[in-house]
């Protein structure tokens, strides 16, 4: 089954979240990820939120490759720029293929 990691973020430090950001640059690939979205929401269409916020979902084979992006030494220690630098909240959805 694919597993679909699913980011809401709003970046309130863009300089660190830049480091973040270059840290996680094709890390998820390693992982068999692929990104299928990533942008600015355009528009509430129900419900209201950050005009900032970005999305951003990319799809591994498995929630174990997901896992192992998360839980990889190299997503940790860029996660520790993001944080201050941005609100994010991380999401894993396991679905079918």
């Amino acid at each position: 089954m694919a597993a679909y990691l699913v980011a809401t973020v709003t970046i309130t430090d863009p300089a660190p979240f830049a480091e973040y950001a270059r840290g996680i640059a094709g890390l998820a690939e390693r992982f068999g990820g692929e990104a299928v979205v990533k942008g600015i929401v355009t528009d509430f269409v129900e419900g209201s939120g950050d005009p900032q916020e970005r999305v951003v979902v990319t799809r591994f084979p498995d929630m174990a490759s997901a896992r192992g992006y998360l839980d990889s030494p190299e997503y940790g220690a860029a996660k520790a720029h993001r944080e201050g630098a941005a609100t994010a909240t991380i999401r894993l959805i396991d679905a079918p293929a």
